[in-house]
C-alpha cells in the first residue's frame, strides 16, 4: 500500500489530499529554513544539559518536602542557562500556564501596584487573575489596579498610549507574546525587545514579564535574551516536548524568581521544597526534544496558513510571515466553520479519534468554547490540538503536532471535514 492509499483508506478523499501535495510542493524552502532553527535550538539544549553534568542520578524521584532534591535543581540551572537567565523555577506544583502566570503576577505585585498590558486584553482565563471579571483571588481583590494599552490597527505599539499610561504606580507590565484568542499578529523576539527598551527607558525598575507560552523555540532567541525580567510558560506547552504530564516554569532575575517560589511554595521555604514524584525524567527529555517537536508543530502551521489562505479565508499569520509562534487562526466567519475545522483535527488524533467534540461553556472563559485534542496529555497545546470560542469573527486556533506528520494529516482532515459539511466546495480545490 502507497502512503497516497494510506490516507485514503484514512478517510481523505482524493482530492483533498492532491490538493494537499500541492501546497507542500511549494514549502520546502520554508520547511529547510525551520530545520535550521531547530538545530541551533537543539545544541542550545544539548549544551545546557553537558554543562549541568545532567546523569542518571537526577532522574530519581522524590516524596514527602523534597528537600535535596539534585535533579530538581540541576534541571532549574539547565533552564536558566538554556533560556539565558539567572534563576528558575520549574516545577510540577504549577498546574498550567495560567497558573503560572498567577503565581509571577502575584508575588511580584503588592497592594497599590499598578499592572500594565502594553499589548491589549491578554488571554480569556488572565482575566480573572487579574479582575478584569470579577474572581475570587483575583488582583482586583488585593487593590492591584490595572491598565490597558490597546495595539494599533496594524498591530504596531501604540507608544505615545503606552508612555502616557505609564505613572508611578506602575510596578509591572505584562506582554504576551502569542495571540492567545485575537486574530492580532504574534510578537516576535525582536519587537519584545524593543518594547522592553522602551519601557525600561521610561522607568528602568519598571518589571517586565513575558508570557512565552507556544513560543520557546520557534527562534533562536528568547525574550529573556533581551531584556525580560521574568519569561513564563507551560511545560504541557512546547517546552515539555509532548513528554512533560503537568507543570510550568518562571525564568528570570534571582529577585522574581525568589518571589516566585515562595509565593508558589510559603515565606521561609521557596524553592527548597516541592517532591518531583518521578516526573524528572519526563521533564528533562521533553525539553531535550521540545526543539525538534516545535520544529513539526511549525510546518504544521505553515501547511494549515496555506491550505486555507489559498481558498480565501483570512489566516492569521499568512502564508508567508515569518512564524514566532505554533499557532495558526483562520477565521471562518461562521460557526459551522470552527465547529467542521475542529471536528476534523479530533478526528484525526491517536486518543478519542471517535469522539466528536461541541461547544461547551468551558471555566475562564466567556463564551462557549470548542475544543478539539486527543492527546495523551490532557489539555497538551504542544499535541495537535485546536479551539476557538463561538463568537465572531469565529475563528479557529490550531497548533501543535508531536510530529510534523500527524499534523499533516489533522489539517487535511480538518478539509475533508469541511468539504463533507459543505463550508468548502470541492471545485474550490482544483481553482
Amino acid at each position: 500500500m502507497t502512503t497516497k492509499e494510506m490516507y485514503l483508506e484514512a478517510g481523505i478523499s482524493k482530492e483533498v489530499y492532491e490538493y494537499g501535495e500541492t501546497i507542500l510542493e511549494q514549502l520546502k524552502e520554508r520547511f529547510s529554513q525551520i530545520d535550521a532553527v531547530a538545530e541551533y535550538n537543539q545544541m542550545k539544549v544539548l549544551r545546557a544539559m553537558q554543562k549541568n553534568r545532567v546523569c542518571a542520578e537526577h532522574f530519581a524521584a522524590t516524596t514527602g518536602y523534597g528537600y535535596n532534591d539534585a535533579g530538581r535543581e540541576v534541571l532549574e540551572q539547565v533552564y536558566a542557562d538554556c533560556f539565558h537567565t539567572e534563576a528558575a523555577l520549574v516545577r510540577p506544583q504549577i498546574t498550567c500556564g495560567t497558573h503560572a502566570l498567577a503565581v509571577a503576577l502575584s508575588a511580584n505585585l503588592r497592594p497599590g501596584d499598578e499592572l500594565l498590558s502594553p499589548v491589549g486584553k491578554p488571554y480569556d482565563t488572565l482575566e480573572e487573575v487579574i479582575g478584569i471579571r470579577e474572581s475570587i483571588g483575583s488582583l482586583k481583590e488585593f487593590n492591584i489596579t490595572y491598565a490597558q494599552v490597546d495595539l494599533l490597527p496594524d498591530s504596531s505599539f501604540d507608544y505615545e498610549g503606552i508612555k502616557n499610561a505609564i505613572n508611578e504606580r506602575t510596578k509591572l507590565v505584562t506582554i504576551q507574546r502569542s495571540k492567545g484568542y485575537a486574530t492580532r499578529k504574534t510578537l516576535s523576539v525582536k519587537e519584545i525587545g524593543e518594547l522592553i527598551a522602551f519601557i525600561k527607558g521610561i522607568r528602568s525598575d519598571i518589571i517586565c514579564m513575558v508570557d512565552n507560552c507556544y513560543g520557546e523555540f520557534v527562534e533562536v532567541i528568547e525574550p529573556s535574551d533581551m531584556g525580560a525580567d521574568m519569561i513564563v510558560g507551560s511545560l504541557i506547552k512546547n517546552p515539555g516536548g509532548g513528554l512533560a504530564p503537568i507543570g510550568g516554569y518562571i525564568c528570570g532575575t534571582k529577585e522574581c524568581v525568589d518571589r516566585c517560589a515562595y509565593r508558589l511554595s510559603a515565606p521561609g521555604l521557596g524553592q527548597e521544597v516541592g517532591a518531583n514524584l518521578g516526573i524528572l525524567p519526563a521533564f528533562y527529555q521533553g525539553f531535550f526534544l521540545a526543539p525538534t517537536v516545535v520544529s513539526g508543530a511549525l510546518k504544521g502551521a505553515i501547511f494549515a496558513a496555506n491550505i486555507y489562505e489559498k481558498l480565501g479565508f483570512f489566516v492569521v499569520p499568512n502564508s508567508t510571515e515569518s512564524r514566532h509562534d505554533i499557532i495558526q487562526a483562520v477565521e471562518f466567519k461562521t460557526p459551522e466553520g470552527v465547529i467542521g475545522f475542529c471536528q476534523g483535527i479530533q478526528a484525526a488524533a491517536p486518543v478519542d479519534s471517535y469522539v466528536t467534540p461541541e461547544p461547551w461553556n468551558m471555566p475562564g472563559y466567556d463564551s462557549p468554547v470548542i475544543m478539539a485534542a486527543g492527546a495523551f496529555i490532557q489539555g497538551s497545546s504542544i499535541e495537535l490540538s485546536a479551539d476557538g470560542p463561538i463568537k465572531p469573527p469565529y475563528a479557529v486556533y490550531f497548533q501543535g503536532g508531536l510530529t510534523w506528520y500527524h499534523a499533516k494529516f489533522g489539517i487535511l482532515m480538518s478539509l475533508q471535514k469541511l468539504v463533507e459539511n459543505g463550508v468548502i466546495a470541492l471545485e474550490q480545490l482544483s481553482n
